[in-house]
C-alpha cells in the first residue's frame, strides 16, 4: 500500500538558529490527523539538532545528499553510515540541483541508490524533464531514462524502499506549475514504466511525489490526482504555516 508523503527540502537555507526556529514553528502547528508522511530535510550540518529537535514528533529529518562510497578520501562528502549514525533513515537523490549543478550522472546516482538501499535506508529519488525537452514532446522518454538507467538494476524488494519524486525543472523555484493534468500524465505513466520492470504490486506501492512550485493554493487540486501520493516541496516548506497548509491539502 502506497503512502502519501509531503517532504520539504529546505536546500542550501537556513543557519542554526533559523532551522531551530522553523522546526519550533512546525512543532507548533502540528495536528495528529495529516494523512501524510511528514518530512524535512535541513542542510546537512543541523541534520543532528534536527533529528533531536523532532524526535517526539511525527516528523522524519532526511537528508539532501549521499555519497557512493561507504568511506574513505571524499572530501567533503557525508556517507551513509555518518547518516545512520545520527538517526537518519530517508536520503534524497538525484534532485534537478544535484544533476545539473553538480554533473551527477545516471549512473553516479544509481551507485548512490544501492549504497543507501544497502545500509537499509529509504531513497527519494528525483528524476524531471527541463523545459526545451517538454516542448520537444520527448519529456516521457527523458523521464523513464533516468528511471531505467537509475533504478532498473534494482530488485522488486530493493524497490519497495524507494520513493519516485517527478519534477519538471522547468516549474521549480520559477512560479510555474505544471497543471494537474500534466502531473497526473507523467506520474502514469512512471508508474507504467515502473510496472514493466519491477511487475503491477511493486508499481502500485511506489509512492510517486510530484515536486515543482507546489503551494497550499494549489496542492488540494494536484494531490487528488489517482497517482500523484504527495510532494517534495521547495520553497513554501520554508514558511511553517505554508507546509502545514499543503499537509492538509490530503
Amino acid at each position: 500500500m502506497r503512502k502519501n508523503i509531503l517532504a520539504g527540502n529546505w536546500k542550501m537555507n537556513c543557519d542554526l538558529s533559523q532551522t531551530q526556529g522553523l522546526i519550533t514553528d512546525l512543532k507548533t502547528g502540528l495536528v495528529k490527523d495529516f494523512n501524510c508522511e511528514l518530512m524535512i530535510a535541513p542542510s546537512h550540518p543541523f541534520l543532528y539538532n534536527a533529528f533531536n529537535s523532532t524526535s517526539d514528533t511525527l516528523i522524519e529529518v532526511v537528508a539532501q545528499n549521499v555519497c557512493e562510497a561507504q568511506n574513505g578520501a571524499y572530501t567533503g562528502e557525508i556517507s551513509v553510515d555518518m547518516l545512520d549514525s545520527i538517526g537518519i533513515k530517508t536520503v534524497i537523490i538525484g534532485h534537478s540541483e544535484r544533476r545539473d549543478t553538480y554533473g551527477e550522472t545516471n549512473e553516479l546516482l544509481a551507485a548512490k541508490t544501492k549504497t543507501a538501499l544497502g545500509k537499509g535506508m529509504r531513497v527519494i529519488f528525483c528524476c524531471g524533464e527541463h523545459l526545451e525537452q517538454r516542448k520537444a514532446g520527448n519529456y516521457f522518454e527523458t523521464v523513464t531514462g533516468q528511471i531505467e538507467k537509475g533504478l532498473f538494476d534494482l530488485t522488486a524488494k530493493q524497490m519497495e524502499q524507494v520513493v519516485v519524486a517527478y519534477e519538471p525543472v522547468w516549474a521549480i523555484g520559477t512560479g510555474e506549475t505544471a497543471s494537474p493534468e500534466q502531473a497526473q500524465e507523467m506520474h502514469a505513466h512512471l508508474r507504467s514504466f515502473l510496472e514493466t520492470k519491477f511487475g503491477k504490486e511493486t508499481a502500485n506501492n511506489t509512492s510517486i511525489l510530484y515536486g515543482g512550485s507546489v503551494k497550499p493554493s494549489n496542492a488540494s487540486e494536484i494531490f487528488a490526482k489517482p497517482d500523484v501520493d504527495g510532494g517534495l516541496v521547495g520553497g513554501a516548506s520554508l514558511d511553517a504555516q505554508s507546509f502545514l497548509d499543503i499537509a492538509n491539502a490530503f
